[in-house]
Formats: C-alpha cells, sequence, structure tokens
C-alpha cells in the first residue's frame, strides 16, 4: 500500500515537501505554501479531491530539489521520485508529472516519450485545477494573475530559456484551465447566494 494511504495526503505532503525545499529553496517553499493555499479554496468545487489537489500541490515543485535532479524537468524528476522512492499513489504522481501543461516542457526537452511512457495524465478536472493553483500564485506565495504570472516567469527565465519556450508554447493550455476554474469558482459561488 503506498505510504500516503497511511497518513492524510496533506500532512504528508507538507512533510516531504517541506524537508526537500524549506531549507535549501525558501523562495519555492514560499510559492509552494500560496499554491497549496490556494488549492484549499478550491473544496466547493473538488469535494472530496481537494485533499489529492492540495497534497499535490505542496508537492509539484519537489523536482526543483538538488538531490531529485536528473533530467532536469522538474515535473518528471518530482514525479518520479514520488513514484520510485516516496511510494505515493499513481494519481499523485500523474498530477506532478503533468502539472501547469509540462507536456509542452517534455516535448522542448526531447523527453515527451519518456513522460508519456512512465506516466498516465490524470482527470482533466484536477490537472486544471492544479494549473490553476500553480499558475495563480507568485514565487513568494502571493495570489497573481495568470498573466503576470506568465510574464514573471519569462522574465526570470529570459526569452531563450527552455522553460520560457515552453511556457509560451504552453500559455493557451495555462490560460484556459485558469478560466476554467475561475469560471467553475464563480458558478459555485453564485450557486451557494441562490
Amino acid at each position: 500500500m503506498p505510504i500516503v494511504g497511511h497518513v492524510g495526503y496533506t500532512e504528508w505532503a507538507y512533510g516531504l515537501a517541506k524537508n526537500l525545499l524549506a531549507a535549501e529553496l525558501p523562495r519555492r517553499w514560499a510559492h509552494t505554501q500560496g499554491v497549496a493555499e490556494q488549492a484549499d479554496s478550491l473544496t466547493g468545487v473538488l469535494g472530496a479531491d481537494t485533499d489529492t489537489l492540495i497534497a499535490a500541490c505542496l508537492l509539484h515543485d519537489i523536482g526543483y530539489a538538488p538531490d531529485l535532479i536528473d533530467t532536469g524537468m522538474h515535473q518528471l524528476d518530482g514525479a518520479r521520485f514520488l513514484r520510485d522512492v516516496a511510494g505515493a499513489d499513481d494519481r499523485l504522481c500523474r498530477l506532478v508529472a503533468y502539472h501547469s501543461c509540462a507536456d509542452n516542457e517534455a516535448r522542448q526537452r526531447d523527453l515527451f516519450d519518456v513522460l508519456a511512457d512512465e506516466f498516465d495524465q490524470e482527470r482533466p478536472d484536477l490537472a486544471r485545477a492544479l494549473t490553476y493553483c500553480d499558475m495563480t500564485t507568485g514565487p513568494d506565495g502571493r495570489h497573481v494573475d495568470v498573466r503576470d504570472r506568465l510574464a514573471e516567469i519569462h522574465s526570470r527565465y529570459g526569452p531563450d530559456h527552455v522553460v520560457s519556450r515552453s511556457i509560451a508554447d504552453a500559455t493557451p493550455c495555462i490560460v484556459a484551465s485558469v478560466r476554467s476554474v475561475q469560471a467553475a469558482l464563480s458558478d459555485v459561488r453564485q450557486a451557494d447566494a441562490g
């Protein structure tokens, strides 16, 4: 049985992510905590799947941890660690592997076949929710507009970096995901008000 089955998703994920990110990558840890806070706001949209989303948000960037870097694609490196070392369930691994339209970065890095061979994609609503949480949270953990977040990524990496090229390719997917989740949140709020 996966480790995650023995304790709550969020507690396990928080401890693992903190251990991997907090000391060596404090800004990445701040971002990660903000992403998880965004996920908590989606309970009305996702219901029982919210805990899974929060765990995925906490773990989505662990592939940046220096000890986990293998391919240089943090989504793939993080998902492999979760599967091979941490014993996470397949669903969590899939969410991390494909978060924020990662298939675009996999193509840029010539890793798409590797990603697709190792991990299936997760349910679209959960994948969109993770993209929403990630792409509406800045590097310091504050909530931002998706366009500001995309501009910040381009500014941080520069136009010729593989991440910038990947984000440029993924922008339609990212923006559509964010807008879809925002619409679902609006529907829930209207239903609650009515």
